[in-house]
């Protein structure tokens, strides 16, 4: 499903030959064409596909002022390039103060997805691409470089409106080397973190592993049920939706007997899970596979393995693994040898 492009717009942070840091503003909007609609798709996507991210809302919006201004654009009191200039000159003194080099296009893309307004902000470089044209010469371009995306924030306009309490409708890449870099990004809009989502992922699969347990499943059947939250995952990943306790519940085995669900299971817990979260792409591996690696060993296996071909002493702490691969096999024995 495609996204409704209602604004766009692209500006530039770039650092001129004397060392200083410069905003440089296009001069109006985009004209929503099919290139626009393709790169605005583009950037939603990437932004999905994005682990680690943050959850929040505006720290106190009336000392706010890209809350304020924002509200002034969604009013059509201010235009959203106005909007979008301001704030961008208010990102440069931010990055100034906290005496940061950061450069590339700084992108504004408002838009309509399976009915939620979203305001997306991005900071992205760009990389060479080299082509071969029709007189065998090469061509040189710039090309936006989505996969490095490290600076982005989405703001869900329509839980902003309807349900700010929540202080969930804003969502941020935590960005690399840690916060540091994520912080201003997210100071610069006024940004307060409530839910550590890396956290809540994966305290959900310490939980679903325990209810597992707890209801006695063998283990193929802890596997069937590991794989439908898994597939859950990965289609609510790729919608941009939140994954929810109620819809995870609905995925596993419930006690008939005591009538619990893992609804209620989380509810229990001395720190229960928040109701819906952004799922991490992690999580999907995890729930398939067993991985680990420390003291120059490294070990990946699938789940559904332990028990039959991998077994797993904990009073010596050893894994047996019945059947070696044969690339691994031949290697062993080849060491063997020349021992």
């Amino acid at each position: 499903m495609s996204a409704l492009i209602h604004q766009f717009v692209v500006h530039r942070l770039s650092l001129s030959d004397d060392g200083k840091l410069h905003f440089i503003p296009r001069s109006a909007c985009f004209d929503v064409s099919k290139e626009i609609e393709t790169l605005a798709q583009q950037l939603h996507s990437t932004f999905n596909s994005k682990p680690g991210k943050g959850v929040g809302g505006f720290a106190n919006e009336s000392e706010v002022d890209f809350a304020a201004q924002l509200n002034q654009a969604l009013q059509n009191e201010i235009d959203f390039h106005e909007f979008s200039v301001k704030s961008g000159q208010f990102l440069l003194e931010t990055l100034v103060k906290e005496e940061m080099v950061e450069t590339g296009f700084l992108i504004y893309s408002q838009y309509e997805y399976l009915a939620t307004q979203y305001l997306m902000i991005a900071l992205i470089d760009t990389k060479q691409h080299v082509a071969v044209n029709q007189n065998m010469d090469l061509d040189y371009s710039d090309h936006l470089d989505f996969s490095k995306m490290q600076l982005a924030l989405r703001i869900d306009i329509t839980q902003w409106q309807i349900t700010p309490e929540q202080f969930r409708y804003i969502s941020f890449l935590k960005g690399r080397m840690g916060r540091k870099v994520s912080d201003f990004f997210m100071r610069f809009i006024g940004c307060e973190e409530k839910v550590d989502v890396k956290q809540q992922n994966k305290q959900l699969m310490q939980n679903v592993d325990e209810y597992l347990s707890q209801e006695q499943c063998d283990a193929y059947e802890k596997n069937q049920h590991r794989g439908s939250v898994a597939a859950y995952f990965k289609e609510q990943i790729d919608n941009g939706e939140d994954v929810s306790i109620d819809d995870i519940a609905k995925y596993l085995p419930q006690n008939e007997d005591e009538g619990q669900s893992f609804k209620d299971f989380n509810e229990q817990q001395e720190v229960p899970l928040e109701p819906s979260f952004q799922p991490d792409r992690a999580v999907i591996k995890t729930m398939a596979k067993f991985s680990g690696a420390g003291g120059g060993v490294t070990l990946n296996f699938d789940r559904q393995l332990l028990g039959e071909r991998v077994l797993y002493d904990p009073n010596t702490d050893t894994l047996t693994i019945r059947g070696i691969p044969p690339n691994l096999k031949d290697q062993l024995l080849r060491a063997n040898k020349g021992s």
